[in-house]
Order: C-alpha cells, then sequence, then structure tokens
C-alpha cells in the first residue's frame, strides 16, 4: 500500500493552525489578516497554474525545443505542473487514463524523446532516447591523384 501523502493535509491543518493563532493572538481582525494572507497564497498559486497551462495550450502536446536539455533539467520529485511549465508543452500521455503511475513522453524534431514516470504527480524517473543516425549515402569514391 502506498504511504499517505501528508502534503494534502499538511496545507489544510497548517491554515487552520494560523487561524486559530491569529484569533487567539488578535481577535476577529488577526483572523481577517490570516484570511487575506491565506486567500492571496491560494490567489498566487491559481494565477501560476492559469499562466503554465495557457503557454502550454499554444504549443502541440508531446512536444518540446530539445529532448536532451529537458533530460538534463529534470530532478526527481518534480510535479508534473513544473516539468510542463519547462516544456511549455503537456506531455504524450502513454499509461491509461486515470492510472498510477502515468507515463508521459515528449518528442522534439529530430526524434529524440523523453519518457516520463510519474507517481502522485511527481516525477519518478525518466529515459532519454535517441534515433539512431543511419548513413544512407554511399561513401565517395577516392579522387584519382595525377
Amino acid at each position: 500500500m502506498r504511504a499517505m501523502n501528508f502534503q494534502k493535509f499538511l496545507v489544510p491543518v497548517g491554515a487552520l493552525v494560523v487561524l486559530g493563532v491569529a484569533w487567539r493572538s488578535y481577535g476577529w481582525g488577526g483572523v481577517a489578516l490570516a484570511a487575506g494572507a491565506i486567500v492571496m497564497f491560494l490567489l498566487m498559486h491559481f494565477n501560476r497554474a492559469m499562466q503554465v497551462l495557457k503557454r502550454a495550450a499554444d504549443r502541440p502536446v508531446g512536444t518540446v525545443a530539445s529532448s536532451v536539455m529537458l533530460n538534463a533539467k529534470l530532478k526527481p520529485g518534480v510535479t508534473l505542473m513544473h516539468v510542463v511549465a519547462m516544456t511549455r508543452a503537456l506531455g504524450e500521455l502513454r499509461s491509461p487514463q486515470d492510472q498510477q503511475p502515468e507515463h508521459y513522453r515528449w518528442t522534439d524534431a529530430g526524434g529524440s524523446y523523453v519518457d516520463t514516470v510519474f507517481n502522485g504527480g511527481k516525477l519518478q524517473g525518466w529515459t532519454l532516447t535517441r534515433p539512431e543516425v543511419q548513413d544512407d549515402e554511399p561513401e565517395a569514391p577516392a579522387s584519382p591523384s595525377a
């Protein structure tokens, strides 16, 4: 069984603690100030998510400027939203929808691609695949020396 994600509970509990401390210290004025700060925090995160998705909407799904650069920038534990912000494109979903872990692919114009694995919205692993280079041109014959 997967371990519980405490971050889902930490933010709401933290907000309640801040509201409780504000009430105890400053009464209704403190609660109003703390609630305003919490709402501002939530609006900032919502605004960032909307900006990331707005930029991603302008590009085809699963494309990236350079797969090699994406591979170099990835770090374990970053969120899917962070990767979408880096690539400025939504990843191509390669696994069944709503099933963990999620597999996404970003491909560049040269045919290289990065396959990523997200579990619970956090990056677990990734692989870079580069296409085989085929030499279709036959070697030119050596020019005779005179």
